[in-house]
């Protein structure tokens, strides 16, 4: 039925306005941010129809991302240091976005305690984190800070910052691929409910984060080699995420989109990294 109003209510709005309004929603459903009601939105709070929002995905993944980098380029300038630096872009992400894409993440992880599918969407739904949960968050805010460190050590800041945007855009895109291939694994809950993107809309979000990752990299210096290596590591880890939880979980969840989020991130950063040699 919210899906129903929305898609109405996008057939009122013209072309621009409804891309704004989109994006709007995206950049609220991902992240914490203050996104106010646009002046033409008549229901700004309802949860987003995913088959219709897919396209503007990479685009508020470099919204998200526009805090962390502007203070990662802000330490660096301050003589922070990389290490420190790096820390600080982390922390103000997982703050941006409330920690969405790390609590799926713990939750898939938690989950291979169980020995039965049945028994591992349970545990995936327990609020509580356990050791497997807690070692995952503990190695991929690892990997993030340690990568964007060393980087920050190769390269200028500009670069850097450029870093920070590209895989905030890429990695949200790379963690659409569960969503898009595989059948809720619940018959309830938010995967469900936002609904499965077509796989044509999802190619267009895939077509955007590349043309993005590819125009900033060019425009910040980064080596082309670097960069397709990104989108490479990205889309594999993605897809390797997707075949894993078709296996585990006999579908997808919205955690398991969080998971292949930070999973692609980190492959993307350790894929540049291997580029760009001290």
């Amino acid at each position: 039925m919210s899906e129903q109003f929305e898609q109405g209510e996008a057939a009122t709005l013209s072309g621009w306005q409804a891309a704004a309004a989109d994006l709007a929603h995206c950049v609220r459903f991902y992240s914490r941010l203050p996104v106010p009601a646009l002046p033409w939105e008549q229901n700004a709070h309802a949860l987003p129809s995913f088959p219709r929002l897919v396209r503007m995905i990479p685009l508020a993944g470099l919204v998200i991302g526009l805090l962390p980098a502007a203070l990662l380029g802000l330490a660096l300038t301050l003589g922070l240091g990389p290490w420190l630096s790096a820390i600080l872009a982390v922390a103000a992400m997982v703050i941006t976005t409330g920690g969405l894409h790390e609590d799926g993440l713990a939750d898939m992880a938690d989950s291979f305690g169980g020995s039965t599918r049945e028994k591992r969407l349970e545990i995936m739904r327990d609020s509580r984190i356990g050791s497997f949960g807690a070692s995952a968050l503990f190695l991929s805010l690892a990997l993030r800070i340690g990568a964007l460190a060393t980087l920050a050590s190769r390269i200028d800041g500009s670069a850097v910052i450029a870093v920070v945007l590209i895989v905030a855009s890429l990695s949200r895109t790379a963690g659409l691929m569960p969503l898009v291939f595989l059948s809720p694994a619940r018959r309830d809950g938010i995967a469900r409910s936002v609904g499965q993107p077509a796989r044509e809309t999802f190619w267009l979000a895939a077509g955007i984060a590349g043309g993005i990752s590819v125009i900033l990299g060019a425009i910040a210096g980064l080596p082309p080699s670097g960069i397709a290596l990104m989108l490479v590591l990205s889309a594999l880890s993605g897809a390797a995420l997707t075949g894993f939880a078709s296996r585990h979980l006999g579908g997808q969840t919205g955690d398991v989109a969080g998971a292949a989020q930070q999973v692609a991130e980190i492959a993307a950063l350790i894929g540049l990294l291997t580029v760009v040699q001290p």
